[in-house]
């Protein structure tokens, strides 16, 4: 690790810990020529998420865009905004788990699905609405009998 003050490639290791938010390790350096300390941090490399859309066109993953939907869905509902980032984190901790870079937006939508029939059942039904895409209203009688069940 280079030392911001004077630029010498050896450092030393004086002080190692996680991150606040345990998405990090924090890492306090001490320089071997000058003697200057300074914080760095090491992070996962991770590579961008896929989402495969029906017609086969491949776009980032974007948190922002799955909490509009999931927005909607809650509206005027008693939802803590903190459940639905708590939702999506799990999401996208599950998905860089399993090693995969590629997700199709069924299985997107399944997996925002299942944790969110927990959390709100009016708010799974109107998400259920748009990503099922409902053709009639047997199609969604059928979707509120099996939520009964």
């Amino acid at each position: 690790m280079r030392c911001p003050k004077c630029g010498c490639e050896e450092s030393k290791v004086v002080d190692s810990r996680p991150s606040e938010n345990n998405d990090a390790i924090r890492r306090r350096r001490e320089c071997t020529k000058c003697g200057y300390r300074f914080t760095t941090y090491e992070r996962r490399e991770e590579m961008p998420l896929l989402v495969v859309k029906k017609d086969g066109r491949r776009e980032t993953f974007d948190r922002q865009k799955l909490m509009r939907g999931l927005l909607t869905a809650t509206v005027k509902r008693d939802v803590p905004v903190q459940k639905l980032n708590d939702l999506i984190d799990d999401i996208e901790s599950e998905l860089r788990d399993s090693g995969t870079t590629d997700v199709s937006s069924e299985d997107l939508g399944r997996m925002v699905l299942k944790r969110l029939v927990s959390i709100d059942k009016v708010a799974y039904v109107r998400f259920a609405s748009v990503y099922r895409d409902f053709k009639d209203v047997d199609e969604f009688s059928e979707e509120l009998r099996s939520l009964n069940q």
